[in-house]
């Protein structure tokens, strides 16, 4: 069995190295090949991931190229990482944000649109390969923003592909550490776009103790009451006491919000729900967080080069992106293994909420087995949740036509229906801003 890494020069690869060590065995793993078209990267990443697989005794091989056919061919499933500009591109997409005094992030707003025009051709072509080269492999994307990149692939190209954020595997988790279970007891119904969900209801071994945790956090009180009765509520204070506020996720909601929609926002909703407050504090920032990452990668790849490493280093966790092998072997052990287990994923809609096109991308809760995720029921969404979940796939699809076709009617008007972006009257000018600085060939039809 083949995988095929497309951007293996990332400081992500040790993580997914560590991940595919441990589970050699079941994925039935023979071969990685790591690929990248920045050999400054590529080679330390691949001596590096070669000498982790040697020290914990991995039998399958590690190979490295910048050929991406080379990579492709014969793979059985492909996992892309790439991101096209590196993270300078990313601070110049916050700053060119600021300057339009707009919020700049790398997958929400305006940021989020520059990043996925620079990605999406880049995109077409990796699948053009694949379907040439690896025309039945399984394609796991984790490149952000990987719901738009995901539907542009599934609606644009024949590859087979599923759409991966560590997201909703973090929440998950941190649920479970809050609730004091066992992940495998915790079910989120989870429902809504890459970036943009919301969990509805929170299941312990089937019982709902959504109401219970809305409680908890939306409580004025700071000590435990005297009337805590269930387990999940003692379970909740006591993990307050030990481990400080319990946070499902990062919680920086108002109360009222959360009474009001009777769920629990993911971490980027802040932008949404706070723009004002969210645009202030990226203004207020002494570095972006491009800048941030780019200290902790430099520091990172001295690690990589240093022979006498082979133990993935703690400051990796720093980089962001908890829970990303985890949330993408299982799935690929789910593929291979015929599993039939529930991951929340990126996958069309196909006929799981009437509220959406039947092509549309969203994050949902899906089965997964050998013939892939297919989508568990959502039903009618709320509508507390539904306009803004309208709004940005309106965005997203618009966005993939202009990248796809170049089209800049396309791309104004998709800068137009984004929440974060510009009024008609300036959208022109910070359009021509990133076509101009990122040198795409958008053209008026």
């Amino acid at each position: 069995m083949k995988i095929a890494v497309i951007g293996g020069g990332s400081t992500y690869t040790p993580e997914l190295i560590e991940g595919l060590i441990q589970k050699e065995k079941s994925l039935g793993l023979d071969r990685v090949v790591l690929q990248d078209i920045n050999p400054a990267r590529l080679e330390p990443l691949s001596s590096f991931s070669k000498r982790m697989a040697s020290h914990s005794g991995a039998a399958f091989l590690i190979d490295s190229t910048a050929d991406l056919d080379e990579a492709l061919d014969g793979a059985d499933f492909v996992i892309t990482q790439f991101r096209v500009g590196g993270q300078k591109a990313r601070h110049r997409d916050v700053m060119l944000c600021l300057k339009h005094n707009l919020i700049g992030q790398e997958t929400v707003g305006v940021g989020g649109f520059a990043k996925a025009l620079r990605t999406i051709p880049a995109m077409m072509e990796v699948c053009c390969r694949i379907e040439k080269r690896a025309p039945k492999a399984w394609l796991i994307n984790f490149t952000n923003p990987s719901g738009l990149i995901t539907e542009a692939v599934l609606n644009e190209t024949r590859v087979r592909a599923i759409g991966l954020c560590n997201v909703p595997m973090e929440m998950k988790m941190e649920a479970a550490r809050a609730l004091g279970v066992e992940p495998g007891d915790v079910r989120l119904d989870y429902v809504g776009l890459n970036h943009l969900g919301w969990v509805r209801r929170i299941y312990i071994k089937g019982v709902d103790v959504t109401g219970t945790v809305l409680a908890f956090l939306t409580s004025q009180e700071t000590r435990e009451p005297a009337n805590a009765g269930s387990e999940v509520e003692k379970g909740l204070w006591q993990t307050r006491k030990l481990r400080g506020p319990v946070n499902i996720p990062d919680i920086s909601y108002e109360p009222s919000l959360l009474k009001a929609l009777g769920m629990i926002p993911q971490f980027y909703l802040r932008y949404y729900y706070y723009p004002e407050k969210m645009l202030k504090v990226l203004k207020r920032a002494r570095k972006t967080r491009a800048q941030e990452v780019m200290e902790i990668e430099e520091k990172l790849m001295k690690i990589y080069r240093d022979k006498k490493n082979h133990e993935k280093p703690s400051l990796l966790e720093k980089r962001g992106g908890a829970y990303y092998s985890k949330a993408a072997l299982e799935l690929i052990e789910a593929i291979l293994n015929d599993r039939k287990e529930e991951h929340i994923v990126n996958v069309r809609n196909s006929g799981s909420t009437p509220d959406l096109p039947s092509d549309a991308v969203m994050e949902i809760p899906t089965i997964v087995g050998r013939s892939g995720a297919s989508p568990l029921p959502v039903g009618q969404i709320e509508p507390q949740i539904i306009g803004l979940i309208r709004q940005v796939k309106a965005f997203e699809r618009l966005t993939i036509r202009a990248g796809v076709k170049n089209d800049y009617n396309a791309a104004l008007l998709a800068l137009i229906s984004n929440p974060l972006g510009p009024p008609a009257e300036r959208a022109e000018r910070v359009l021509r801003d990133i076509i101009r600085v990122n040198k795409l060939s958008l053209a008026a039809s």
